[in-house]
């Protein structure tokens, strides 16, 4: 399928959205520094605290040196600043995106709180060092805050040397990650057994698969968790293409299916930050907007599945 169908303009959604007030229908907007008392969780292991709202960088960074995608993403990662952001993750398997992230966060302002994250993701000791080395040296990052072995790669070489830096302050935390449910199995193993930090996975209002064993997992072993794909990249935004948000969703401080959407995976009790990605400087207004306000509890949650399945 082309990126041009899986692209959905999230204002249309707000426009079409009804029992909305005139201030939800101007929304996204800044929020002002009164306002900016984003919601954040505890990393198990020590206690820090994280915006539950991060961001990714799989596809949207990865554009190469064209100067006007640069600047529209300068754009979009101040605005993730500005709104109270942290955490952003990436990986050399994303082409040139550590890159373009890197030359970019030496633009911004206000990037104190940056939670750098990225992988190592290849076969070999030396190559994992080699990498991760240059991965420090493209994002123009010292010390790393997360260090993640990308879809359980020679993870336990990889593991070997992460245990090694962490030791050596190195990097901060360690952890490892997939976004195949081929790997599930495999991976609940791995974090029964093994001393990791965080755990990244993918899961959404419609793939609620890792809340059968692996959120479970992470909650008991006191694991961070990291969420992407929580829009399953765009398809729920079309499941709901032409659908209102429901009058109820106001009590959740919702005011856009994307808000929706995020609202429900970071309001699990085992989920620390999720990081959807985008290139659009709107959208990133929108998905911060869902870092703010309430959550949605145990039977909210299940009303937001019941809407939504009753729309699928």
């Amino acid at each position: 399928m082309s990126k041009s169908k899986i692209r959905i303009d999230r204002r249309r959604f707000l426009q079409q959205s009804a029992g909305l007030t005139a201030a939800a229908l101007s929304w996204p907007r800044l929020l002002s520094a009164k306002e900016l008392v984003p919601i954040k969780k505890a990393i198990p292991k020590t206690g820090e605290q994280l915006p539950v709202i991060g961001m990714g960088t799989s596809r949207t960074f990865d554009i190469g040196n064209d100067p006007q995608m640069r600047a529209q993403l300068g754009e979009v990662l101040q605005i993730f600043f500005d709104q109270a952001g942290a955490v952003i993750d990436s990986s050399p398997m994303y082409g040139n995106a550590e890159q373009v992230t890197g030359d970019l966060l030496k633009t911004i302002k206000n990037k104190q709180a940056l939670f750098a994250a990225t992988k190592v993701w290849t076969w070999g000791k030396q190559e994992g060092i080699t990498q991760m080395q240059r991965s420090s040296q493209r994002m123009g990052v010292k010390v790393f805050d997360l260090m993640q072995i990308h879809n359980l790669r020679d993870w336990e070489v990889q593991l070997e040397t992460l245990k090694a830096w962490k030791a050596e302050g190195k990097v901060r935390y360690i952890g490892i990650t997939t976004s195949h449910g081929r790997f599930h199995d495999e991976l609940e193993v791995i974090l029964e057994n093994e001393p990791f930090d965080f755990v990244q996975f993918s899961y959404n209002i419609m793939n609620r698969t890792v809340e059968e064993r692996l959120l479970p997992i992470a909650r008991e072993r006191g694991i961070a968790t990291l969420i992407n794909r929580p829009f399953a990249r765009g398809e729920l935004f079309r499941a709901v293409k032409g659908q209102a948000l429901p009058a109820w969703a106001r009590d959740i401080d919702v005011k856009s299916w994307g808000q929706f959407f995020l609202k429900f995976v970071v309001s699990h009790p085992a989920v620390t930050c999720a990081i959807p990605a985008t290139s659009k400087p709107h959208h990133m207004l929108d998905n911060m907007g869902a870092g703010f306000g309430r959550l949605p509890d145990a039977a909210v949650r299940q009303q937001m599945i019941r809407y939504i399945e009753a729309l699928s």
